[in-house]
């Protein structure tokens, strides 16, 4: 039997609750995977809470990491024993995930654990961290096939969260300029410490503006949306570049031509849930090499698998910062 978390959602609402499944009842993926670690994310929480846009199957493991051991493969890229990593993927949406013992996952996403982070650090990375990286290339991908990109600062909203920690800490390791938005006025100093040059209130974006206004940014990155990401936009220098991960606040975007027309700002989506086994792996490989394993000790707390239902409601009213491990073994 396998010890999990499982979600289950009917007319009449949703439940969670930690019961025991069978291995057959995970699914038929062609890797078993022992469960060492995964992760609370904004999902996560929406998940617990039975959101249909989320929890699209019941009943649902939730946890869309998964850090482990494989026990079983019957894909030729992984093997018993390797240490491996899979978030997204429909993982804690369509597909069990990262909240039991074990779990049944597709090899063909499979990266294995960087060495130079171990699984305990990986799942503290988990989807947020993934994000943020994926962010952070994309910004500069796209700065290195524009004709011209502007010097400056680059903002980033929702900097207490789990996607803002890494993408200041990867931003200020790369030499850039980093100005942290956040209303938690008591992590400042956690957010300078992670290499923010500036932290200014998100209470500064979080009302609607002018669809053009001064110019501030070169790039940014923006896991909030809403009238933020609009203010962001509107803000952004010519030629600069914003990438959108989250939704926090609002999925509108309450905005204009204007900022794409008139100053050729560009707007880049980031998807972390379908991403490429190459994609997957130059994220991995650039959290390897930049991220400070100290820093992202420094910004993570640990829950065990039974405090998990009790912090859903916690990362969906914004009480929690930086990243949190589930440990899933032992």
């Amino acid at each position: 039997m396998v010890r999990a978390l499982v979600v289950t959602r009917d007319e009449s609402g949703s439940s969670a609750g930690i019961r025991d499944l069978t291995e057959a009842e995970l699914g038929d993926e062609a890797v078993l995977v022992e469960v060492l670690w995964s992760s609370l994310n904004y999902k996560d929480g929406l998940a617990l809470a039975g959101n249909p846009g989320v929890a699209r199957v019941s009943p649902l493991v939730p946890g869309i990491d998964v850090v482990g051991r494989v026990l079983e493969s019957a894909d030729a890229r992984c093997a018993p024993g390797d240490e491996v990593v899979l978030t997204g993927s429909g993982l804690g949406e369509t597909r069990h995930g990262g909240y039991a013992e074990r779990a049944r996952v597709p090899g063909e996403l499979l990266v294995r654990v960087p060495e130079e982070l171990g699984a305990r650090r990986a799942a503290a990375i988990g989807t947020a961290g993934f994000t943020a990286a994926q962010a952070v290339l994309a910004l500069e991908r796209h700065a290195a096939s524009a004709f011209q990109a502007p010097d400056g600062p680059v903002l980033v909203t929702g900097a207490s969260g789990g996607v803002g920690t890494v993408a200041v800490a990867l931003l200020a390791a790369s030499g850039r300029e980093v100005v942290a938005s956040t209303g938690r006025a008591s992590e400042a100093e956690r957010l300078r410490r992670l290499g923010a040059s500036e932290v200014v209130d998100r209470a500064e974006l979080a009302a609607a503006g002018a669809p053009l206004q001064r110019m501030r940014w070169a790039a940014a990155i923006d896991s909030v949306g809403g009238a933020t990401l609009a203010n962001v936009l509107a803000q952004t220098r010519s030629g600069g570049t914003v990438a959108a991960c989250g939704l926090a606040a609002s999925a509108d975007l309450p905005t204009s031509v204007h900022p794409f027309i008139l100053r050729a700002v560009a707007l880049l989506g980031i998807n972390s849930v379908d991403a490429s086994l190459a994609e997957r792996e130059a994220v991995w490989a650039r959290l390897a090499r930049d991220l400070d394993p100290e820093l992202l000790d420094a910004s993570s707390t640990e829950l065990r698998l039974d405090d998990v239902i009790a912090a859903g409601p916690r990362i969906l009213a914004g009480e929690i910062a930086g990243r949190t491990l589930v440990r899933v073994a032992g």
